[in-house]
């Protein structure tokens, strides 16, 4: 009888902490030989900071998190938190777009944090910090939707304001990278 062929599903990983500040380096040919020998396929890399698309047999994502992290820290020899999401996930929330209500300028980033697990956090949302230059709008399940003002305030700042609430077991994207992603 001939063996049964997994079915594969498009998936998206998002590595936390990978070239950033010449820490922790990763190169991307060497991310992807990796996920080769995991047996994923259809591999491709977003920028140079741990986005990565590709196919495996479907599973459940804390499943293939697991999996990356083992092998990401036997082949680097440091941790490298993992969130894995189906491409679909990305795809559909770029098509509900929830930053469609806010009048983008030079200033304006969006952003997008990802969680590990459902928060327990009780912040009142949406939050906006005492200068305004950083609101949260909302979490969806494990996501928290935010935007900041760059003439205001700076970028770690705001990941600090993030992380003290909810946990290091995230990893957040500006909005322009998950585009790229979904496309």
């Amino acid at each position: 009888m001939p063996k049964k062929e997994a079915k594969l599903s498009r998936y998206v990983a998002l590595l936390r902490g990978i070239n950033v500040g010449g820490k922790h380096k990763v190169a991307m040919k060497d991310l992807v030989a990796l996920l080769q020998h995991l047996g994923y396929t259809e591999i491709k890399t977003i920028l140079n900071s741990g986005n990565v698309i590709f196919s495996a047999p479907t599973m459940a994502e804390p499943k293939l998190a697991a999996e990356m992290e083992q092998a990401l820290s036997t082949s680097f020899h440091f941790s490298i938190p993992v969130i894995v999401l189906s491409l679909e996930a990305i795809q559909n929330l770029m098509a509900v777009n929830p930053f469609s209500e806010i009048e983008p300028t030079k200033d304006t980033r969006f952003y997008v944090s990802f969680l590990k697990e459902r928060s327990k956090a009780n912040l009142d949302l949406p939050y906006v910090s005492v200068d305004g230059s950083f609101q949260i709008l909302g979490i969806h399940d494990k996501i928290i939707l935010s935007f900041l003002d760059v003439s205001k305030a700076k970028t770690p700042q705001v990941m600090d304001i993030i992380e003290k609430t909810y946990g290091k077991e995230i990893t957040t994207r500006n909005w322009n990278t998950l585009l790229k992603i979904a496309t």
